[in-house]
């Protein structure tokens, strides 16, 4: 592969030049009580069910903004493009039986020295990636909103293929982290279109020939599984999704039918490799669309639910079954390195921290532009994920 110097397009460029930089103050002092609270009780720190909890008030703030991370996509950046509140960057996850320890960027680089990480799966972990690399590129800043020294160190962008990777190296660390576009992990004809022409039988070469280079991975999967889509076995039709829109006559089947499939034939392929990376597999993701008063599909809510006040909906429910299901049967095997990161509970009770209207810059205030109830505010709710990624590595005796 050629290296590519990444290079900012006109209108990205107006974006970045316009920001309005945003800064919270923090309180390092306070926030280091709550990871110590847990660091001297091991024990209770290994038994705790990192996924099971509740939000709470949070008045440090976000471990960094878009003033202190330039790597923020300007899709996720919702304070640069006009989201008005700056709650919803006020909350912690709390586990019921413990404290969950803050992202240590230092550390975390400490360990990653020569070795390679890679997200592999769709948007969304595209997502994740974004704010593992403002967690581990922020800048320090001043009042004045002046950039002065590095706190740890900035990633560099040395690769990019569209719809395929996406590479960033922090030289000083020899660490790099890649992105993977293989939003099915199986082979997928046609996949950003309408109608995907899917395998159920083959798995994605850009992650299978890619696999043995990375010590770490995140997985993961399913929104696309509900697209339409032909379900082909040995090269010929076994069914489809959304036969009718496929203009298929063949056996319907749900999202659920083909994601399964493509859990298990993954996660048999991972078993059977002779390399052993760490394998973080990440849970299914949902979506806070609601109706609002125009008949839009919005998701404008400004604060948590609360510990039981809502649970997703059916088609989250069998999705995430469908996930755990095979996560079981592959974590069963002997010589399995896959741990499951359940995100599902902890991030169906934020519908605040989505990007609703503000995934766009300049829009115009009576524009009916549809509403990103999928992806997520960056900073927000999705740091966590990646503050439980970091704990799960110090539970796996990584550090």
């Amino acid at each position: 592969m050629n290296r590519a110097n990444a290079k900012l397009g006109c209108a990205l460029a107006m974006v970045l030049g316009s920001a309005l930089l945003v800064a919270f103050s923090h309180s390092d002092a306070s926030e280091a009580e709550i990871v110590r609270s847990v660091a001297g009780n091991k024990l209770k720190r290994e038994q705790c069910d990192l996924f099971a909890g509740e939000w709470l008030p949070n008045p440090f703030g976000p471990a960094y903004t878009n003033a202190s991370c330039k790597l923020i996509e300007f899709t996720r950046d919702c304070l640069t493009n006009g989201r008005p509140d700056t709650g919803y960057l006020y909350w912690r996850w709390k586990p019921f039986g413990c404290e969950l320890p803050k992202f240590d960027a230092g550390k975390f680089l400490d360990l990653m020295r020569n070795k390679a990480w890679a997200f592999i799966g769709d948007s969304l972990l595209q997502n994740q990636r974004g704010s593992l690399l403002c967690l581990l590129s922020k800048r320090a800043f001043t009042n004045s909103l002046a950039y002065i020294d590095l706190q740890v160190e900035e990633a560099v962008e040395i690769y990019r293929e569209a719809f395929a990777f996406t590479i960033w190296y922090f030289p000083s660390y020899n660490f790099t982290v890649t992105d993977i576009c293989a939003p099915f992990l199986l082979k997928a004809e046609n996949e950003a279109t309408d109608h995907t022409m899917l395998h159920l039988d083959a798995l994605d070469a850009k992650w299978t020939n890619n696999y043995h280079k990375y010590d770490y991975i995140v997985i993961s999967g399913g929104m696309w599984f509900w697209r339409t889509a032909t379900f082909l076995e040995n090269n010929a039709i076994v069914g489809c999704h959304n036969c009718a829109a496929a203009g298929q006559n063949a056996t319907e089947y749900g999202g659920d039918f083909s994601y399964r499939k493509a859990l298990r034939l993954a996660f048999s392929f991972m078993l059977s490799s002779d390399h052993k990376p760490l394998v973080l597999f990440r849970t299914w993701n949902t979506e806070h669309y609601e109706f609002g008063g125009d008949g839009m599909l919005v998701c404008n809510r400004t604060v948590p639910y609360r510990a039981g006040e809502y649970d997703g909906r059916p088609t989250d429910h069998l999705m995430r079954g469908v996930e755990v299901e095979e996560f079981r049967r592959a974590a069963a095997r002997s010589g399995a390195r896959i741990r499951l990161v359940d995100t599902f509970r902890l991030s169906v009770l934020r519908p605040d921290a989505h990007m609703g209207l503000y995934w766009l810059v300049d829009r115009d205030p009576g524009d009916k532009t549809m509403n990103d109830c999928t992806h997520w505010c960056l900073p927000g709710a999705i740091d966590t994920w990646n503050d439980i990624a970091m704990e799960i590595l110090m539970r796996e005796g990584e550090f």
